[in-house]
C-alpha cells in the first residue's frame, strides 16, 4: 500500500494568520487561527500578525466533495469516442465494466489517490467514497472483505484528505430485484454479507484522522424495497447516500415497476431525513422537487459528470426556493476541480433558464458566495461531518494566492466570484487538512511520487 505522510513531509502549525478569511459569520479581516490536535482551537479576529504567525493573505474553508468514484479517474478522456449508435450513460457504464474488471487492489489504490491528490489541490479537503467495486475479479470475495475499502483508506492516509467511506449495497441489475449481469459481478452483496463488510470497513478507516463511515444503497434498481429496509438498520447514526433519478430511462423503468417516480417512490417508502444525500435527483417533477426540498436532505450534484454523461440538469432554483440544500462532488472525476462543479452548477441554469446569476439566497448578492455557502453546507451534511473556520471545528482550509489576476484588487465576496467564474489557472495556494498542511503553492507534497504510481498502474491497465 502506499504510505501515509511521514512527519518529514507534513507541516504541523501552531498559528495561521489571514488578512481577510470567510468564517461562520461572513468575511473577517487580520484573523489568527490557533490550532491545537488538528482542531481550530480559538479564532482572533481584528488581531495584527505576531512572529509566530504563519501570514496568508486570503483564507476560506476546505469544501466537502459528496461524491466521489476515486477509481474512475483513471478512465478521464477515454470514453470520448462516439460509437457506431448514439452514445449516453448506458454506452458509457458499459465501459466502465469494462475497465473494473482488470483492476487489481493496487490499481485501485494508486488510481483513488492520484484523485485525492488532485481534489485537495483544487480546494477540496473531504471526500465521500460512494465505493462498490468490493470483490476480486472474479466476483469472489477477498480473504479480508474489506481489502478494497482499505485501499481507499489508504489512498486518503497517503493524500492526507479527510474520508467519508460509503460502502454501496448493490444486488440486482434492475428494478423489481434483476439478477446481476457479468459486468457487476465485482458489485454484488447479500444482506448479510455487506453487513459484514461493513463492520469491516469501519475497522478499515480506523486508521484515518477523523473518518466517518455510511452507508449507500447504490439505486432503486440495484436493491429491492426488502433489502433497502434491511441495509437501512446497518446505518447507525452515519449518512446514507444514493444514487436516483440520473436518467430518464431510469425514471421510465421505476414508473414501469412501480407506477410512481423514483423520488416520490423512496420518499412514499424510506425514511428520508437530513442524514440522506439523494445523488442526481436529476428527472423530477415539481412536485417531488418540493416533498424532497422539505425532508432536509441535500441534493448531491455533480455538475460536470452529469454535463460530460449527457444526464440532464438539476431543478435548483425550485429546490432552493423550497428550502432545499445541496453539496457538489466530482462523481466520475472525469476533471477534478472545486470551482469548475461550482461554476458548471450556475451556467447549467443559466443555458437553461436563459438567465444570468440563478443560484441565490436571501441577503447574499454574490452569486459566488451563495454557491460556496451552499456546497459548505449541504456537503458537510450529508458528509456527517460540521464544516466552516470555528472553534472546536476541524483545520480544514484552504488559502487562496492574492497575486492570481482574477483576484486582484477584489476584498470578501469577490474573492469568491472571482475564483469561480474568472481564474484561467486555479488560485488555490495552501490546503491544510486537520492542521496539517498538504499543499504548498499549489501543489499537492507528494504530487510527483502519487503520479508516478498511477501512471504505472494505468499503463498496466491500458496495455492489459
Amino acid at each position: 500500500m502506499l504510505s501515509s505522510f511521514s512527519s518529514a513531509r507534513e507541516i504541523q502549525v501552531s498559528q495561521l494568520h489571514f488578512k481577510q478569511v470567510l468564517l461562520p459569520g461572513g468575511w473577517s479581516r487580520e484573523v489568527r487561527l490557533s490550532i491545537a490536535d488538528g482542531r481550530i482551537a480559538a479564532v482572533h479576529v481584528g488581531v495584527a500578525a505576531g512572529e509566530a504567525d504563519e501570514r496568508h493573505a486570503i483564507g476560506v474553508p476546505g469544501l466537502p466533495n459528496l461524491h466521489s468514484h476515486g477509481f474512475q479517474r483513471g478512465m478521464a478522456g477515454l470514453t470520448e469516442i462516439r460509437g457506431a449508435s448514439s452514445d449516453n450513460f448506458w454506452t458509457w457504464r458499459d465501459l466502465m465494466y469494462r475497465f473494473v474488471a482488470r483492476m487489481t487492489p493496487e490499481d485501485v489504490e494508486a488510481i483513488t489517490a492520484q484523485a485525492y491528490v488532485e481534489m485537495l489541490e483544487a480546494g477540496f479537503t473531504r471526500a465521500g467514497e460512494f465505493h462498490y467495486i468490493h470483490h476480486d475479479p472474479s466476483g469472489a470475495p477477498y480473504g479480508d472483505i474489506a481489502e478494497l475499502g482499505g485501499r481507499v483508506a489508504a489512498a486518503a492516509q497517503a493524500s492526507g484528505i479527510g474520508l467519508t467511506l460509503l460502502p454501496v449495497f448493490y444486488a440486482h441489475a434492475g428494478f423489481g430485484g434483476q439478477a446481476p449481469d457479468q459486468g457487476q459481478r465485482r458489485f454484488v452483496n447479500s444482506v448479510d454479507r455487506f453487513a459484514r463488510l461493513l463492520e469491516a470497513s469501519r475497522a478499515a478507516v480506523a486508521g484515518c484522522t477523523g473518518a466517518v463511515v455510511g452507508i449507500a444503497p447504490h439505486s432503486l434498481r440495484a436493491v429491492t424495497p426488502d433489502e433497502l429496509t434491511a441495509i437501512l438498520a446497518l446505518a447507525d447514526t452515519g449518512p446514507i447516500h444514493i444514487h436516483i433519478a440520473e436518467q430518464t430511462k431510469e425514471v421510465e423503468d421505476c414508473i414501469a415497476w412501480s407506477d410512481s417516480r423514483p423520488v416520490q417512490w423512496l420518499l412514499d417508502h424510506a425514511p428520508v431525513d437530513r442524514r440522506w444525500c439523494l445523488v442526481h435527483a436529476t428527472h423530477m417533477t415539481g412536485e417531488e422537487t418540493r416533498a424532497m426540498a422539505e425532508t432536509g436532505a441535500v441534493a448531491g450534484l455533480c455538475p460536470m459528470t452529469e454535463a460530460n454523461l449527457g444526464d440532464g440538469i438539476f431543478n435548483a432554483p425550485e429546490f432552493g426556493d423550497a428550502g432545499g440544500g445541496f453539496g457538489v462532488g466530482t462523481d466520475s472525476n472525469v476533471l477534478i476541480g472545486a470551482a469548475d462543479e461550482l461554476r458548471q452548477l450556475e451556467y447549467s441554469q443559466r443555458l437553461r433558464l436563459r438567465a444570468r446569476n440563478v443560484i441565490s439566497t436571501t441577503g447574499i448578492a454574490s452569486t459566488g458566495r451563495a454557491l460556496f455557502d451552499g456546497a459548505l453546507a449541504g456537503g458537510a451534511q450529508a458528509l456527517g461531518v460540521a464544516g466552516g473556520l470555528a472553534a472546536g471545528l476541524a483545520a480544514d482550509i484552504v488559502s487562496l494566492d492574492a497575486d492570481s489576476p482574477a483576484l486582484a484588487g477584489r476584498s470578501a465576496d469577490a474573492i469568491l466570484d472571482g475564483w469561480i467564474f474568472a481564474s484561467r489557472r486555479s488560485p488555490v495556494d495552501c490546503v491544510w487538512t486537520s492542521g496539517r498542511r498538504v499543499v504548498t503553492n499549489g501543489r499537492h507534497h507528494q504530487a510527483e511520487s502519487v503520479a508516478a504510481g498511477f501512471r504505472r498502474r494505468l499503463e498496466g491497465l491500458l496495455e492489459a
